[in-house]
């Protein structure tokens, strides 16, 4: 919606947060007159009534800005400014945050997974089950978004089917990315983090305000350089080390009341240096090295190298009392990775890198967006639009070859290029049947094509050591995701629903498997249909809210890619079927001025209910599964096994608790700790190097400056008692290793940063 409807509303449910008793409401009322005359802020105001103040959380998950607890979703919402106290620079560490929300890290192609469901990144040309909108534009490739982390308003995760507004390639969820806009007077700030750990730092800044009578702006730049948390001892360096540089210039145009019109142009450029892959045995649980010996391979230097532009442009008319939104997107990016493995062996020494890669990749995509959008205040209203993409995708593939035992020196490369278009017609509409009771419903038509090409080819060896193949396939398919929403008030701020839904993501194309031809380029689209019950509730005046939310979602053709060291390669393609079936809830405590708590916690079941053709797991005995059969493999069904990469519970507690010095200073402090259940990390399940033990991990932050905030100083720690996790874990087959050991993917260790920042 447009920016100065979301104003409208944010006043209103300030308001409305505000209003905890008749009596108060005067109190609070006439303070706040006097501290708008003053420039003071609510929240001052709110406190020199000596009440609590609790704001109210504005979304747009429904394509209308409507208050969180009106929205009968389970979703999980994490400020802009939160994120902004953390330092936090990906996706890796928002999701400390956000139960039931996690990300699967590899070498380049991280993954965000919502209630065990996810894209496994060993397909780069995989759509995403939980898709990214960067306001409001569709960005499925992880790459189309690599640190839109800055200068952000709120990031709205969505569990869940979201099939009807969001649309594309959401079965399992969506994040929804909104950043700042321009303000209505000139701001701006300036915020700096130096972290002792990784040896470097990172700016932030933003300046804002009107620049003539209609027209106003928003310039934000991001700078981060980091050395990485691995020793490499073969160049002496810190890795993966991070050099970023992100910028986003937004400019509103309101030359009258009834339009306005926004443009948003952000530009990223990352290079990640090195790797985060160490050794481990394979015959204990996981002990990660804090070392590796990367040394540069045939192919260069070991690093995930990406630029991005991401252009949208969002037009608002008003015909009477209907809204006409128009949104238009650009999103492009050229990037590279290169990869190796950890030639340092767990009990010392090293092995020379018989196996590297590269990815380079380069992508382009249009889409355009309509919609009509009814009043709200009336007994009907609803949402009718209608959507197109269309994406241009190559990727080329090269896997290089130093298996000295053989011997063998080789280069192999796959080229595949994709281009697909998606038109889809949508609408949502809500009836209020009485005035507690309310009906919502949605449907949307998805029309998707996908061409594609894949070809191979020795660039040089004395043969083929991975097989060479071309491959031409086409995907030409429809589909309908209805959902149906009932909601009840039961007391004038407990609000009850029940939801059906179902999701649907387009069938693909095998992009970077050796061997593929036209019998297995392409695989089918997956779907999903959720059922779901929750409560969401405002207590004691406002002071304490508590939602949760029951869930079963049930997958079919659910797209998979595991990698199978018997081949050795990826094995992309269908399971038959998949659940998840949990609950969530969340509780936010006002007790008392300056004091409050939140705690979110998850639990979830997901397995396989049916996957015939499954490569084997580390558990199942070779009369089982042979995965040096192919028969075998193809009679392998392992359904009711545990999905990899899923915890059973997760869950963040957070404390904040600002002191006023009484000298118009104050003590700003918080502590989080957030954590999951152990979980398998690596695709063959092994019970030993395949398995993540669960964690808990604490995170703090003490701030020190005026009331105002026009300065202040900060200390941040991250991962305080120093939990060594793993992303993802794999194993290469002899002979691509001399020694037999597991890959890790280790997560960032403690890090303690000092911040300081100011407001002009």
């Amino acid at each position: 919606m447009a920016d100065r409807h979301d104003e409208n509303l944010q006043r209103e449910t300030l308001k409305f947060a505000m209003r905890v008793s008749r009596a108060k409401i005067l109190a609070l009322l006439t303070t706040s007159s006097l501290a708008s005359l003053s420039g003071v802020s609510a929240a001052s105001a709110a406190q020199a009534a000596g009440e609590v103040y609790v704001p109210e959380v504005v979304v747009t998950a429904q394509k209308r800005a409507e208050s969180l607890q009106d929205v009968p979703i389970s979703m999980e919402v994490v400020s802009g400014a939160k994120i902004a106290d953390f330092g936090v620079t990906d996706f890796k560490q928002m999701i400390r945050f956000t139960p039931n929300v996690s990300v699967l890290t590899t070498a380049g192609n991280d993954v965000i997974y919502i209630r065990g469901f996810g894209s496994p990144p060993t397909n780069y040309a995989f759509d995403q089950s939980v898709s990214m909108y960067l306001d409001g534009v569709y960005a499925g490739k992880s790459r189309q978004a690599q640190a839109p982390l800055f200068d952000l308003e709120r990031v709205e995760v969505l569990r869940g089917p979201q099939g009807a507004l969001f649309g594309k390639n959401t079965p399992a969820g969506a994040v929804s990315l909104v950043s700042a806009g321009p303000t209505s007077t000139f701001q701006g700030a300036v915020n700096g983090l130096y972290n002792f750990d990784l040896d470097g730092g990172e700016v932030n800044g933003f300046v804002a305000g009107p620049i003539g009578d209609h027209l106003g702006a928003r310039l934000a730049v991001r700078l981060v350089d980091h050395k990485g948390y691995i020793r490499n001892d073969f160049n002496g360096n810190k890795e993966p080390s991070n050099e970023m540089a992100s910028a986003r210039l937004t400019l509103r145009y309101a030359p009258r009341d009834d339009f306005d019109y926004t443009v948003k142009v952000e530009y990223s450029d990352r290079d990640v240096k090195g790797g985060a892959n160490v050794s481990s045995p394979l015959t204990t649980p996981q002990q990660p090295n804090m070392f590796r010996f990367g040394g540069d391979s045939a192919l260069g230097l070991e690093r995930s190298k990406a630029t991005s532009w991401l252009v949208s442009g969002t037009g608002n008319l008003q015909l009477g009392d209907f809204t006409l939104t128009a949104l238009t997107g650009y999103s492009f990016f050229r990037a590279n990775v290169v990869t190796g493995f950890d030639q340092a062996l767990p009990g010392g020494g090293v092995t020379p890198n018989s196996v590297y890669t590269s990815y380079p990749e380069h992508f382009e995509q249009t889409s355009q967006e309509i919609r009509l959008s009814s009043p709200d205040q009336q007994r009907l209203k609803y949402t009718i639009g209608a959507y197109y993409d269309r994406s241009i995708y190559h990727l080329t593939q090269f896997t290089g070859f130093d298996i000295r035992s053989i011997p063998y020196f080789g280069l192999h490369q796959n080229r595949f290029k994709q281009v697909a278009e998606t038109f889809s017609l949508f609408g949502q509409a809500e009836v209020s049947i009485t005035e507690a009771l309310r009906a919502v419903g949605s449907l949307r038509y998805t029309q998707s094509d996908k061409r594609g090409t894949f070809g191979g080819r020795l660039v040089f060896g004395p043969f083929a050591y991975r097989p060479i193949t071309t491959a031409v396939g086409r995907i030409d398919e429809d589909y309908l995701d209805p959902s149906i929403n009932l909601q009840y008030d039961i007391a004038p701020r407990i609000m009850v629903y029940a939801a059906y839904g179902r999701g649907s993501k387009s069938g693909g194309l095998v992009s970077n498997t050796y061997g593929t031809t036209n019998a297995t380029f392409t695989f089918k689209p997956e779907r999903s249909t959720n059922y779901e019950v929750g409560v969401k509730s405002t207590l004691d005046d406002g002071r304490l809210i508590l939602n949760a939310a029951i869930y079963n979602t049930k997958f079919k053709d659910l797209q998979v890619s595991t990698y199978d060291p018997a081949l050795p390669g990826f094995r992309t393609g269908n399971a038959a079927s998949a659940h998840s079936r949990g609950i969530e809830g969340a509780l936010a405590w006002h007790p008392m001025q300056n004091l409050d708590f939140t705690l979110s916690a998850a639990y979830q079941d997901v397995e396989y209910d049916d996957y015939p053709g499954a490569s084997c797991l580390a558990s199942q005995p070779v009369t089982q599964c042979n995965p040096a059969s192919p028969a075998s493999i193809a009679a392998n069904n392992i359904g009711g096994a545990t999905i990899s990469h899923v915890s059973k519970f997760s869950g963040n507690f957070t404390a904040h608790y600002r002191h006023e010095l009484g000298d118009g200073n104050v003590i700003d402090s918080m502590l989080t700790v957030h954590g999951r259940s152990k979980y398998f990390n690596a695709d063959n399940q092994h019970p030993l190097y395949g398995v993540q033990r669960g964690y808990a991990k604490v995170d703090a932050r003490v701030q020190y400056g005026p009331d105002d905030e026009k300065w202040y100083v900060a200390l941040v720690g991250k991962n305080l008692t120093n939990e060594k996790t793993v992303g993802s874990a794999t194993t290469l087959p002899v002979p691509l290793t001399a020694v037999p050991r597991a890959f890790l993917y280790l997560d960032e260790t403690r890090t303690i940063s000092i911040g300081a920042g100011m407001k002009f």
